[in-house]
């Protein structure tokens, strides 16, 4: 078990950071200023490959992916009393997972969520279950066929049971906490039965949904031209 494990602060000393880097994350005292930071940066379109970046490069780079930003909101949440927790959403094969760092109010749950689109960010604290809230994600969470393909959400993981050497730190890509999260026990949201069931986004809700914030650098110099 990490030391860190029952710390209920995240202390600079012991999570490496600077003085700076220390001192954004005690800014950001609630969950909605954390979200209101990870909307103020770019997304992280991973131009030059897969990064899986640490806390420390996220603010490095002032820019960040759905996992990336889970991280810096869960270290966010620890420095300041709260336990940094995530969730990891699973999906079917012609789609990628989504992680969303978890926090409680009065007895309920809300996420903390990077993401380009406007489906599948921040959650307000009214769901009274893990499973409440990670359907609040299905309607919304489809493939560029437009098949909704949000099929299993995990338990909530605490990331004190794991080094922050290894996430809040780490200079290369956070692939250990990566793997834990998506080898952890999974809970079916879509049965079987169920898959037939479920319908496509039509033309309209497609062509919404292309409505991004941060387009990428190419998209963006195109538009220009």
């Amino acid at each position: 078990m990490n030391l860190q494990s029952k710390t209920r602060f995240g202390r600079q000393k012991a999570l490496r950071l600077t003085d700076g880097e220390f001192s954004l994350l005690k800014r950001l005292r609630t969950p909605q200023t954390i979200q209101a930071f990870l909307n103020s940066i770019p997304a992280n379109h991973e131009i030059g490959g897969e990064t899986m970046w640490s806390v420390r490069e996220v603010i490095r780079h002032r820019s960040a992916h759905c996992m990336e930003g889970a991280l810096f909101a869960a270290c966010a949440l620890w420095t300041n009393g709260e336990p940094p927790l995530v969730m990891h959403l699973g999906c079917a094969p012609t789609d990628y997972p989504h992680v969303v760092a978890l926090y409680r109010r009065a007895d309920a749950w809300g996420a903390i969520s990077k993401t380009n689109g406007i489906a599948l960010r921040y959650r307000d604290p009214i769901y009274r279950s893990l499973r409440e809230l990670a359907v609040s994600y299905f309607h919304e969470y489809f493939d560029s066929r437009g098949r909704r393909t949000l099929r299993s959400y995990s338990a909530a993981f605490d990331l004190r049971r794991v080094d922050p050497t290894l996430w809040v730190t780490n200079d290369g890509p956070c692939l250990e906490v990566h793997d834990r999260l998506a080898s952890l026990r999974h809970y079916e949201i879509v049965s079987r039965r169920q898959e037939p069931l479920i319908s496509r986004r039509d033309p309209f809700e497609r062509k919404a949904a292309k409505l991004v914030e941060y387009p990428p650098l190419r998209s963006r110099r195109k538009r220009k031209e």
